[in-house]
């Protein structure tokens, strides 16, 4: 172990505490006013393993010198926070959300069900299992947005929002699992391990989408009595023509087609920005912060994880199948579950066994907290103002998230 690693092992648990603390920072802003800025800012989640990963560089390059802390930052692989950035802007589009709210509106009303119960349940069922298409990232960011209006409001019992957002997560985590390349921790095994789409529908999909449907079905029964009818506020706004959400769609998909190549998306996005701005009269303001404060964590969360190989790969590898899938399951609630399962496609001689529970441990856990899977912290940007003080609670996370990843636990093992 090199004084590096051991800082940087340091420095991710306090990141890990920071992260804990984030709502008791955020209050600190009530009480000295005078410094309000400074504790809103630290308070925020999204900043929390950015601001720790600049940390990190510092103190490498004040041990090591300047020169090998520059060579380890740009070492690491920032594909993800840029797509999930790119993603999630895209998909929020008004577009696109004028289409999937059309759509799942029109499903709505052929149940027979109260309107706002039928899109509630669409919302934590249906939109998380569509992750395995457009990505779990664009998933979140569709639900998030869909569900916003609905469940994250004032008046909602902060136990119940917390319940739902357990749900949510949890079930985005699982329901990417019905093909190979929409979930980040099966897409850092499925080259090196030979999985492909029918496998991960064979093994890993009908068992997820299971799970998602029994998660949402209890927590939109536990939402029933506190839902009351919504009003669709972008309906006094200019329609929006079918040519111009046709369009953004196809941004959609080539950037979903296009997600490993960020030279492409990239690309993709700026055609699209400049798009944006020539309809603008069909638009709505776009999540540009929202976006740059998740990548901003994801990229943190890269730097920082990227250090912690020394400890997490002998666990992984000394552990017996079930052992495996429980350690996954904790562990991935410390770091984020990609991490995890790339460190397991590093063994050799793995048995498939072995590579099913990890996988499985892996997404199970992805709702027990922020980290703990890609796509949480873009629900957490878009969700935290519907809760008090404007922040989401670990603990109240983590306890939201129990119940539904016990069924996801279940559900992979039985």
């Amino acid at each position: 172990m090199h004084t590096v690693q051991l800082l940087g092992a340091i420095l991710f648990g306090l990141a890990l505490l920071h992260t804990f603390a984030a709502k008791s920072i955020e209050q600190l802003a009530h009480r000295h006013p005078r410094h309000a800025g400074l504790f809103h800012l630290l308070g925020e989640v999204e900043v929390v393993f950015g601001f720790w990963a600049i940390v990190l560089i510092i103190s490498m390059a004040i041990v090591g010198g300047g020169e090998s802390a520059i060579a380890y930052a740009e070492s690491r692989q920032y594909t993800e926070p840029l797509f999930v950035f790119t993603v999630m802007v895209v998909a929020a589009s008004r577009p696109v959300l004028a289409v999937v709210q059309s759509l799942l509106g029109g499903l709505a009303r052929l149940l027979p069900l109260r309107t706002e119960l039928a899109l509630v349940w669409f919302g934590l069922a249906l939109v998380p299992l569509s992750g395995s298409l457009i990505t779990e990232p664009a998933a979140m960011t569709l639900a998030a947005l869909m569900l916003a209006p609905l469940v994250f409001r004032d008046d909602m019992p902060e136990w119940v929002k917390y319940g739902a957002l357990g749900v949510l997560f949890v079930n985005v985590s699982i329901g990417g699992t019905l093909t190979s390349y929409a979930a980040p921790p099966v897409l850092m095994v499925a080259s090196t391990w030979h999985w492909d789409s029918a496998f991960m529908l064979q093994h890993f999909g009908w068992r997820a989408a299971l799970a998602v449907l029994f998660n949402a079905t209890v927590i939109t029964a536990v939402l029933a009595r506190h839902l009351r009818p919504h009003t669709n506020s972008d309906s006094e706004s200019a329609p929006v023509p079918l040519l111009v959400s046709a369009v953004h769609l196809a941004f959609l998909a080539l950037v979903v087609v296009f997600s490993h190549h960020p030279v492409l998306f990239l690309g993709l996005f700026m055609l699209f920005l400049g798009f944006t701005i020539a309809y603008q009269r069909y638009q709505q303001p776009l999540i540009i912060k929202e976006g740059l404060l998740v990548g901003f964590f994801l990229a943190g969360l890269v730097v920082l994880g990227g250090m912690q190989q020394w400890w997490l790969q002998p666990i992984v590898e000394s552990l017996a199948p079930t052992a495996l899938f429980f350690s996954a399951l904790g562990l991935t609630a410390i770091t984020d579950n990609a991490a995890l399962t790339y460190l397991g496609s590093l063994i050799q001689g793995i048995s498939p066994q072995s590579q099913y529970m990890l996988v499985a441990g892996a997404v199970a856990g992805g709702g027990l907290t922020v980290i703990a899977n890609a796509p949480n912290p873009a629900g957490a940007a878009l969700l935290r103002h519907g809760f008090r003080d404007a922040s989401i609670g670990a603990i109240g996370l983590l306890l939201g998230a129990l119940a539904p990843t016990a069924v996801a636990v279940l559900a992979f093992l039985l």
